[in-house]
C-alpha cells in the first residue's frame, strides 16, 4: 500500500466489514475518507472506488456508518444482514432512536426487522412521509407496500427470503428506451406470415440444441422432442412453482436421474483435473436452505408479476437466482434458460407466434455468458470454507444462506439484456432471412428443372457446403441425371440466392 492509500479510512460499508470481519460479496461501490482533497471516484470493472474530503467522514459510531452506507454506497440486502447477526438489536434500536424520523434510519429498521424476522423495541411511527426502501431512480422496483410501523414503501422485488437488487445502470436504462418488442415487431413485419410459421419450428429446434449444446449434453432424438415441446407450452403456461419445475426436470433429464423434490446434497460445479482432483467453479447452497430460498424465488417471482418491472429484470432475476440455487442433481442450466422463455412470455415481450432462440446467443458468445455465471459464482468460491473427501462429496463448514439470499444481480440483468438484443438483430434476422433466400433458391430451381424437393433439398445443401457448387462425388452418387448445363444454371441459382454460401452451410 502506498502512503497516499495509507491516509484513506474506509467508510460505510467497507468499515462495517472491516470493523465487524463480516464474510460477504462485495458492494459494487466501496467508500473511503482521504485527509485532504476533494471527491474522487476510479472504476475499476464492475465496481467504483469513491474518495471522499475529510468533511465527509461520518464518526466511529455503527450508525453513522449504516447511515453513510445507504446514502453513499446503496441498499446492499446481504450485507446489512451479516451485519445484523452481528450487532445486538438494542444496540441499533438506540441509534435509531435517535433519529426515527430520519429516512435512512427509517430504512435500517424496516430492513433489519425484514431480514431478521424479529421485532425491535421501538413504538411505530405516527406521523411523516413515506419514503421507498430503495430509490425508484437508482435501483429496479415494484409499486410496493405500504409498512405503517415504520411509514416506508417496500418497493423491493422479492420478500425475506430471496431479496435480489437491481440498478438502474447506464446500460439497463437504454434498454427501457430501447423498446425491445418493437424492434422485434419491426423485424418480422418484413418477412411474410408463411414464412414466420415455418421458422417458428426452426427457431425451437435450434433453441433446445444450442440449450443442450451449452452444457456439452447430446441428447436423444426423443428427448430433444420433449424440449422443444416445452418450450411451446411455455407460452402458455406459468412455469415457476415447485411442482411445475420439478416435472419439467423429469422430462428434459435421463430418466435415471429424475428428482421427486429438492436434492439433498451439498452440490457443486467443477471438472476433475487429475485422480481425485477436482477444480471448483461453484458451490451450491446447502440443500438445508434450498426450501426457503425456492419459495423466496418464487415470491419474488409473484411479486415482480404483479409489479411489472422491465420483463428483461423479471427474467434475469428468477432464472439466474434459479440456477444459483442449483435445487436439482441435474438440468438446472436447461431449466434456467427454459425460465427465460417462460417468463418472456408471461410478459408479452415475444411477439405471439414467434420465440427467441437465447441460447443460441449464449452459445454464440460463452464468454459474455460466462462471465455472467461468475459475477457471482467467483467472489462467492473466495468466502466460502469447503472440504472434498476422495469420492467427490463436498461439506461446507461455513453458514451461507445471506449469501445466496440477498444478490445484486446487476450483472446479470445486463448480460440478458445484452443477449436479447444479440437474438433480435443476428438469430432472428439470419434464421428468417436465411429461410427466405432458402425459398426463393428453391423456386428458381424448380424454373430450372421440375425436380422433387427432396432432392432440391439436398442439391442446395451439397452446395453450400462447398462454397457453391456441386462436388463430382455428389453429383455421380445424386445427381448423375444432370446435364452439364443444366449443373451450371444450378449452381448459379445457389449462387445468387446466398451471397455469402459458407456462411450459411451450418444453417442447411
Amino acid at each position: 500500500m502506498n502512503s497516499a492509500s495509507a491516509q484513506n479510512r474506509p467508510a460505510g460499508y467497507a468499515f462495517l466489514i472491516a470493523q465487524f470481519s463480516l464474510r460477504v460479496l462485495p458492494n459494487w461501490h466501496r467508500s473511503s475518507v482521504r485527509a485532504t482533497g476533494t471527491i474522487r471516484a476510479a472504476v475499476h470493472g464492475d465496481h467504483v472506488e469513491s474518495v471522499y474530503p475529510p468533511s465527509y467522514w461520518p464518526g466511529d459510531g455503527l450508525g453513522n456508518h449504516m447511515e453513510f452506507a445507504l446514502k453513499y454506497d446503496g441498499v446492499n440486502p446481504g450485507i446489512l444482514a451479516a451485519l445484523f447477526e452481528q450487532v445486538p438489536g438494542s444496540e441499533i434500536a438506540a441509534w435509531i432512536a435517535s433519529k426515527p424520523q430520519g429516512k435512512y434510519a427509517r430504512r435500517i429498521w424496516f430492513l433489519y426487522e425484514f431480514l431478521t424476522g424479529s421485532v425491535l423495541p421501538l413504538p411505530d411511527l405516527t406521523s411523516g412521509n413515506y419514503v421507498p426502501v430503495l430509490e425508484p431512480d437508482l435501483y429496479y422496483t415494484v409499486p410496493g407496500r405500504r409498512v405503517s410501523r415504520q411509514r416506508v414503501v417496500d418497493n423491493q422485488l422479492g420478500g425475506p427470503h430471496f431479496c435480489p437488487v437491481v440498478r438502474r445502470t447506464t446500460k439497463l436504462k437504454a434498454m427501457e428506451a430501447s423498446n425491445l418488442r418493437g424492434r422485434c415487431e419491426d423485424v418480422v413485419a418484413a418477412y411474410r406470415p408463411d414464412l414466420l410459421r415455418r421458422a417458428l419450428s426452426y427457431l425451437y429446434t435450434k433453441e433446445t440444441k444450442s440449450s443442450f449444446e451449452i452444457e456439452q449434453v447430446k441428447p436423444s432424438a426423443s428427448r430433444t422432442e420433449k424440449f422443444i415441446g416445452l418450450l411451446e407450452l411455455a407460452e402458455h403456461q406459468d412455469f415457476c412453482a415447485k411442482t411445475q419445475l420439478i416435472d419439467v426436470q423429469n422430462r428434459i433429464v435421463d430418466p435415471r436421474f429424475q428428482d421427486t423434490d429438492y436434492r439433498t446434497n451439498q452440490n457443486y460445479v467443477g471438472q476433475s483435473i487429475s485422480y481425485q482432483k477436482q477444480l471448483v467453479h461453484y458451490i451450491c447452497p446447502s440443500p438445508t436452505d434450498l426450501p426457503a430460498l425456492m419459495d423466496g424465488l418464487f415470491a419474488t417471482h409473484r411479486i415482480m408479476l404483479d409489479g411489472d418491472p422491465p420483463a428483461v429484470i423479471h427474467a434475469a432475476v428468477v432464472s439466474y437466482g434459479f440456477v444459483f440455487m442449483h435445487p436439482f442433481e441435474d438440468g438446472n442450466g436447461r431449466l434456467h434458460r427454459f425460465l427465460i422463455h417462460n417468463i418472456f412470455f408471461l410478459r408479452g415481450l415475444v411477439p405471439k407466434g414467434l420465440m427467441f432462440p437465447v441460447s443460441a446467443a449464449m452459445l454464440k458468445n460463452p464468454g459474455l455468458y460466462d462471465q455472467s455465471l461468475e459475477a457471482f459464482s467467483a467472489p462467492l468460491l473466495r468466502l466460502v470454507d469447503y472440504d472434498l473427501d476422495e469420492t467427490g462429496n463436498m461439506t461446507v463448514s461455513t453458514d451461507t444462506r445471506n449469501l445466496y439470499r440477498a444478490i445484486d444481480m446487476t450483472a446479470q440483468a445486463e448480460a440478458l439484456y445484452e443477449f436479447v438484443l444479440l437474438t433480435i438483430e443476428h438469430e432472428l434476422v439470419e434464421e428468417l432471412d436465411f429461410l427466405n433466400r432458402y425459398d426463393l433458391t428453391k423456386q428458381a430451381i424448380q424454373n430450372i428443372i421440375d425436380m422433387p424437393d427432396r432432392l432440391i433439398d439436398l442439391f442446395i445443401q451439397f452446395c453450400l457446403q462447398n462454397n457453391g457448387h456441386l462436388s463430382v462425388r455428389k453429383r455421380t452418387a445424386y445427381f448423375d441425371f444432370l446435364t452439364d448445363d443444366e449443373l451450371a444454371h444450378l449452381e448459379q441459382a445457389v449462387q445468387a440466392g446466398f451471397t455469402s454460401a459458407a456462411g450459411s452451410a451450418s444453417k442447411a
